[in-house]
Protein backbone atom coordinates (compact mmCIF):
# COMPACT_ATOMS: atom_id res chain seq x y z
CA UNK A 1 0.00 0.00 0.00
CA UNK A 2 1.48 3.19 -1.03
CA UNK A 3 1.13 5.91 1.66
CA UNK A 4 3.06 9.27 2.55
CA UNK A 5 3.24 10.07 6.33
CA UNK A 6 4.16 13.87 6.99
CA UNK A 7 5.65 15.19 10.65
CA UNK A 8 7.07 18.11 12.41
CA UNK A 9 4.51 20.69 11.92
CA UNK A 10 4.33 23.08 15.19
CA UNK A 11 4.51 26.45 16.56
CA UNK A 12 7.09 28.84 15.56
CA UNK A 13 7.69 32.21 15.87
CA UNK A 14 8.64 34.61 13.13
CA UNK A 15 12.14 34.01 12.01
CA UNK A 16 12.29 30.64 13.43
CA UNK A 17 12.70 26.83 11.77
CA UNK A 18 10.74 23.65 11.78
CA UNK A 19 11.77 20.53 9.66
CA UNK A 20 8.97 18.51 8.07
CA UNK A 21 9.23 14.76 7.12
CA UNK A 22 7.33 13.00 4.35
CA UNK A 23 8.19 9.15 5.01
CA UNK A 24 6.83 6.89 2.26
CA UNK A 25 6.31 3.44 2.69
CA UNK A 26 5.00 1.24 0.22
CA UNK A 27 7.01 2.19 -2.84
CA UNK A 28 10.91 3.43 -3.36
CA UNK A 29 10.46 7.10 -3.21
CA UNK A 30 13.88 7.09 -4.63
CA UNK A 31 12.45 6.92 -8.14
CA UNK A 32 9.62 9.54 -7.97
CA UNK A 33 8.99 12.90 -7.72
CA UNK A 34 7.89 14.19 -4.89
CA UNK A 35 6.16 17.62 -3.69
CA UNK A 36 5.09 19.92 -0.73
CA UNK A 37 1.63 21.52 -0.86
CA UNK A 38 0.20 24.21 1.94
CA UNK A 39 -3.29 25.54 2.69
CA UNK A 40 -3.75 28.51 4.63
CA UNK A 41 -7.03 28.85 6.54
CA UNK A 42 -9.42 30.54 4.34
CA UNK A 43 -7.09 30.03 1.04
CA UNK A 44 -6.65 27.76 -2.41
CA UNK A 45 -3.92 25.00 -2.05
CA UNK A 46 -0.34 26.41 -2.60
CA UNK A 47 2.44 24.72 -4.19
CA UNK A 48 5.30 25.25 -2.24
CA UNK A 49 8.60 22.64 -3.52
CA UNK A 50 9.19 19.84 -5.61
CA UNK A 51 12.34 17.29 -5.78
CA UNK A 52 13.29 14.68 -8.25
CA UNK A 53 16.43 12.81 -8.57
CA UNK A 54 17.58 11.17 -11.49
CA UNK A 55 19.22 8.56 -9.65
CA UNK A 56 20.01 7.27 -6.07
CA UNK A 57 22.59 9.82 -4.75
CA UNK A 58 21.87 13.39 -3.01
CA UNK A 59 23.88 14.96 -6.04
CA UNK A 60 21.39 13.82 -8.75
CA UNK A 61 18.94 15.90 -6.70
CA UNK A 62 20.63 19.09 -7.66
CA UNK A 63 19.02 21.15 -10.13
CA UNK A 64 15.90 19.26 -9.83
CA UNK A 65 14.76 21.44 -6.60
CA UNK A 66 11.87 23.62 -7.48
CA UNK A 67 10.69 26.63 -4.92
CA UNK A 68 7.65 28.86 -4.97
CA UNK A 69 8.79 32.59 -5.36
CA UNK A 70 7.25 33.05 -1.63
CA UNK A 71 9.74 30.32 0.12
CA UNK A 72 12.71 30.66 -2.35
CA UNK A 73 15.87 31.31 -0.13
CA UNK A 74 14.18 29.83 3.28
CA UNK A 75 13.27 26.70 2.32
CA UNK A 76 15.11 23.71 1.48
CA UNK A 77 14.08 20.13 0.11
CA UNK A 78 15.95 17.33 0.02
CA UNK A 79 16.44 13.41 0.17
CA UNK A 80 16.94 10.99 2.74
CA UNK A 81 17.26 7.73 0.16
CA UNK A 82 17.96 5.18 3.17
CA UNK A 83 15.05 6.36 5.01
CA UNK A 84 12.63 6.81 2.20
CA UNK A 85 12.24 9.82 3.43
CA UNK A 86 11.71 13.56 2.28
CA UNK A 87 12.16 16.99 4.31
CA UNK A 88 11.27 20.33 3.82
CA UNK A 89 14.14 22.46 6.30
CA UNK A 90 12.19 25.87 6.59
CA UNK A 91 14.08 28.71 7.80
CA UNK A 92 13.08 32.31 8.27
CA UNK A 93 9.41 31.32 8.92
CA UNK A 94 7.05 34.33 8.59
CA UNK A 95 3.50 34.11 9.84
CA UNK A 96 2.28 33.84 5.72
CA UNK A 97 3.67 30.45 6.02
CA UNK A 98 1.05 29.06 8.50
CA UNK A 99 -0.94 26.20 7.09
CA UNK A 100 -1.45 22.29 6.65
CA UNK A 101 1.37 21.00 4.88
CA UNK A 102 1.27 17.61 2.71
CA UNK A 103 3.35 15.87 0.24
CA UNK A 104 2.51 13.96 -2.49
CA UNK A 105 3.79 11.80 -4.77
CA UNK A 106 1.41 12.84 -7.44
CA UNK A 107 3.92 14.86 -9.30
CA UNK A 108 6.06 14.35 -12.44
CA UNK A 109 8.98 11.45 -11.84
CA UNK A 110 11.08 14.93 -12.71
CA UNK A 111 9.52 17.66 -11.57
CA UNK A 112 10.14 20.51 -14.11
CA UNK A 113 8.89 23.95 -14.65
CA UNK A 114 5.06 24.30 -14.02
CA UNK A 115 5.09 20.56 -12.30
CA UNK A 116 2.01 21.49 -9.76
CA UNK A 117 0.26 21.58 -13.06
CA UNK A 118 0.82 17.87 -13.81
CA UNK A 119 0.34 14.33 -12.37
CA UNK A 120 2.74 11.80 -11.97
CA UNK A 121 1.88 7.71 -12.00
CA UNK A 122 0.87 7.23 -8.73
CA UNK A 123 -2.04 9.35 -6.58
CA UNK A 124 -1.44 9.48 -2.77
CA UNK A 125 -0.70 12.44 -0.04
CA UNK A 126 -0.27 12.21 3.16
CA UNK A 127 -3.07 13.63 5.68
CA UNK A 128 -0.97 16.68 6.62
CA UNK A 129 0.84 18.78 9.28
CA UNK A 130 0.03 21.95 10.78
CA UNK A 131 2.41 24.76 10.96
CA UNK A 132 1.48 27.66 12.71
CA UNK A 133 3.54 30.68 12.93
CA UNK A 134 3.59 33.68 15.48
CA UNK A 135 4.51 37.36 15.06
Amino acid sequence: QVQLVESGGGLAQTGGSLTLSCAASGFTLSYYGIGWFRQAPGKEREAVSCVSCTERSTSSCDGNAYYADSVKGRFTIRRDFDKNTVYLQMDGLVPQDTGVYSCTVNVPVYCGNSWYKRRGPLDAQGQGTLVTVTS
